[in-house]
């Protein structure tokens, strides 16, 4: 039997991480291994000691998961490695019955901040001719990057992606808590 206060403690815990991943996002435009690779430990390490070995394994492939879906955005040139090792930490943080609501939660975050941002800085045409030709490209190339629209290139619009994945950990708390 799951204890339903624990169940609010992964993703609360996967919450601060990600904000403090967000936080160095914003500021510096990195997400540093020693807040990433800690925040994966810790989660592997609380889901064992209070759900046991089997807690553990759903734990890591939590994890797994998150990390699978985010190394296609790097390999494909659309994202840092620190955020899919943030991403990574908080997919072991909240734990596998949470990481549904945290992906989508995560990408619907991601697409929102992408829109106002191109209409912000009023790109929005040249944004979804980018996406028109992203999709072009990597039907083409596969996952390699586009030579131009990928995160080294300092024209395109880059969006700290730590912000959406700690807002994504939110809604998924949130979740967890009107659940409950």
């Amino acid at each position: 039997m799951v204890n339903p206060v624990n169940e609010l403690i992964y993703p609360a815990a996967s919450c601060v991480c990600a904000f403090a991943g967000a936080a160095f996002d914003i500021r510096s435009r990195r997400v540093p291994n020693f807040l990433t690779l800690p925040g994966i430990c810790c989660g592997l390490m609380m889901h064992l000691v209070l759900g046991g070995w089997a807690q553990l394994g759903t734990a890591a492939l939590a994890g797994l998961i998150c990390f699978g879906i985010f190394l296609i955005f790097w390999l494909a040139g659309g994202m840092g490695a620190g955020d899919v090792k943030l991403m990574t930490a908080a997919g072991c943080l909240a734990g596998l019955p949470h990481v549904g609501n945290l992906l989508v939660s995560t990408a619907l975050a991601g697409g929102v901040m992408a829109i106002v941002m191109a209409l912000w800085r009023g790109r929005a045409k040249e944004t979804l001719l980018n996406v028109g030709a992203l999709v072009v490209h990597h039907r083409i190339e596969g996952l390699t990057p586009h030579p131009s629209l990928n995160i080294s290139n300092s024209q395109t619009l880059r969006l700290p992606y730590a912000v959406p994945i700690a807002t994504g950990c939110a809604l998924a708390l949130c979740l967890a808590a009107v659940q409950r």
